[in-house]
């Protein structure tokens, strides 16, 4: 695939059904970083949830980076992209 088809794939699944289904990227990753830091005893944010998830999609690319799946990218551009837009809601948050 080509960066623009992998980028506008990842568009495409982070608004279509995925929000349908578990809400906003800020509701899902701050549900997931509450969990993850009872689990952890350390607080984890919804920014460095969406990071570490772009690390396992990064981790599974180590396995065989020649012959790896395109939605291995796909995922990985979409948790990027999260992530910067999580940091920017907690800046505007810090403002107020």
């Amino acid at each position: 695939m080509k960066r623009g088809e992998i980028l506008k794939e990842a568009e495409r699944l982070m608004y279509g059904d995925r929000q349908e289904d578990y809400g906003t990227p800020y509701e899902n990753h701050r549900r997931i970083a509450v969990l993850w830091s009872a689990y952890l005893e350390t607080e984890v944010s919804p920014m460095q949830v969406a990071i570490c998830m772009a690390l396992v999609k990064i981790a599974r690319l180590q396995q065989n980076f020649e012959y790896s799946k395109d939605d291995t990218f796909i995922d990985g551009a979409a948790y990027f992209s999260i992530a910067a837009e999580l940091a920017e809601i907690k800046r505007n948050q810090d403002k107020q």
